[in-house]
């Protein structure tokens, strides 16, 4: 049952979590970080009010009609705001189960002639341990006695076992592997909170990771797409105000069809097809 549930895709108090976040990003200061969604964020909040003054006037649409869009752009929020979320407890996961294995992995440290065993977090850069097989390596270091086959599919995904040894240029080790046999001496070579494990920490939460290339080339088009969508939404009214828009009032011998088009605007005002007919041959100018 425990395997069940660490296998499984979402967790219980990561959903619930990641809801709970879907509101609280909600907050403008933290929506404006993605123009994208902040604009639909901003036609939300027009279509809520719109659909509040529609109940009382319906000169802007049907309630029912207002009110799904305003459901379908509010569900579109949620859904981004919950995926960032739940992208972002997966990731404090994953580095809290890092961070557990750094602190709880034992080292053994050479002190003299004496090998006392603390935790790997005490080790600072210069201190000697030893590993056997079956240890976890708790710090980046060199080797500087003996040669072992070590496992790196922790850190690098490969199964095969790699041999490492002293003197040579594949002496390094790196904190999180475990040596499958022999014996060595390291020597730890980084600082405190300088280890490829505390990197690899702070690589997923988030701390210290840089947008490539290709992620600013990708927001700045999306971007770009979603003011030139904006400027065209709000134009449309302005321009459809300036050129007297209508119908073009079409020449047909069949009643049924005059009588489909019913009232339209044309240039001299309101009219019937009729009356739109006889304008035209008046003054010899088409309708628009």
């Amino acid at each position: 049952m425990k395997d069940n549930k660490s296998a499984s895709l979402f967790q219980k108090e990561q959903v619930i979590e990641s809801l709970k976040q879907s509101f609280v990003k909600l907050n403008p200061r933290m929506m404006i970080k993605n123009p994208i969604m902040f604009t639909v964020e901003v036609a939300t909040a027009v279509m809520f009010f719109v659909t509040l003054y529609s109940i009382v006037n319906a000169s802007q649409g049907s309630f029912g009609y207002n009110i799904a869009v305003f459901v379908i752009l509010f569900v579109t929020l949620l859904f981004a705001n919950f995926a960032e979320a739940i992208a972002e407890a997966r990731g404090k996961a994953q580095a809290d189960s890092l961070r557990k294995t750094r602190e709880e992995t034992p080292a053994k440290k050479v002190e003299g002639n004496k090998i006392i065993t603390v935790s790997s977090s005490q080790l600072k850069k210069g201190d000697v341990f030893v590993c056997e097989a079956g240890d976890v390596i708790p710090s980046d270091g060199e080797i500087i006695e003996g040669l072992a086959s070590i496992d790196e599919s922790a850190i690098t995904g490969e199964s095969a076992p790699v041999i490492r040894e002293a003197g040579g240029d594949k002496s390094s080790v790196t904190g999180g592997t475990k040596v499958l046999s022999d014996r060595i001496k390291v020597m730890v070579t980084t600082q405190p909170g300088e280890s490829f494990l505390d990197k690899m920490i702070a690589l997923v939460e988030g701390a210290s990771r840089q947008k490539t290339p290709n992620e600013i080339a990708l927001t700045i088009l999306l971007a770009g797409f979603t003011l030139v969508f904006v400027i065209v939404c709000v134009t449309l009214k302005p321009f459809a105000d300036y050129s007297n828009t209508v119908f073009v009032c079409l020449p047909d011998s069949d009643n049924d069809r005059r009588a489909s088009l019913g009232n339209r605007y044309c240039r001299y005002g309101p009219c019937t097809s009729c009356e739109c007919d006889y304008k035209i041959r008046k003054s010899s100018r088409d309708c628009r």
